[in-house]
């Protein structure tokens, strides 16, 4: 790969963690070097399931706040964003040099809460190297990320189990 994009799998349907999963495994299986990066994904629920699969097909994954965010809310925001810019400060510092495919799963959220400012995840990506490739998820995506993406997916819901009151499903949705 000679230029890496940027990547964008946003909207209120679900399928976008699916999605930028279906990438990863689609990269590892031509070659790419892969990093999936979560956020805000319970470990009783990631790491038997979409984490382990992942890591057995060679891609290196991390769940940087294993805990919901709103258990760092509580010691206010100034700390959390403090723990979202060290995390984004270690993302770049450890994962630019070594990936092809670099996926910030939920990192929307991050940004729609305001603990990592638009311009900061605008010079993130700058400052990225040519042939890495960056994949945000998560809904609410704002506008100055989608207008610096070279590919932008909503995934929009129709329908859902959830609003007949159908809770999530072990293996289907999560």
């Amino acid at each position: 790969m000679k230029k890496g994009l940027i990547q964008i799998y946003t909207g209120n349907g679900k399928g976008k963690t699916t999605a930028a999963i279906g990438l990863a495994v689609r990269a590892v299986s031509r070659g790419l070097k892969v990093c999936f990066i979560t956020f805000f994904k319970p470990n009783h629920i990631f790491e038997p399931g979409q984490g382990k699969l992942m890591r057995s097909t060679g891609v290196d994954v991390y769940n940087l706040i294993p805990e919901k965010l709103n258990s760092y809310e509580k010691k206010g925001f100034k700390k959390c964003r403090k723990k979202c810019l060290d995390l984004l400060l270690f993302i770049e510092k450890t994962f630019y040099t070594n990936y092809g495919l670099l996926i910030l799963d939920e990192m929307n959220i991050i940004l729609k809460m305001g603990y990592i400012k638009n311009k900061e995840i605008l010079n993130f990506i700058e400052r990225k190297p040519e042939k890495t490739e960056i994949v945000f998820t998560g809904r609410y995506a704002p506008q100055s990320l989608i207008k610096k993406a070279h590919l932008v997916s909503e995934i929009k819901k129709i329908k859902h189990p959830y609003d007949t009151g159908i809770k999530e499903r072990k293996g289907i949705d999560g």
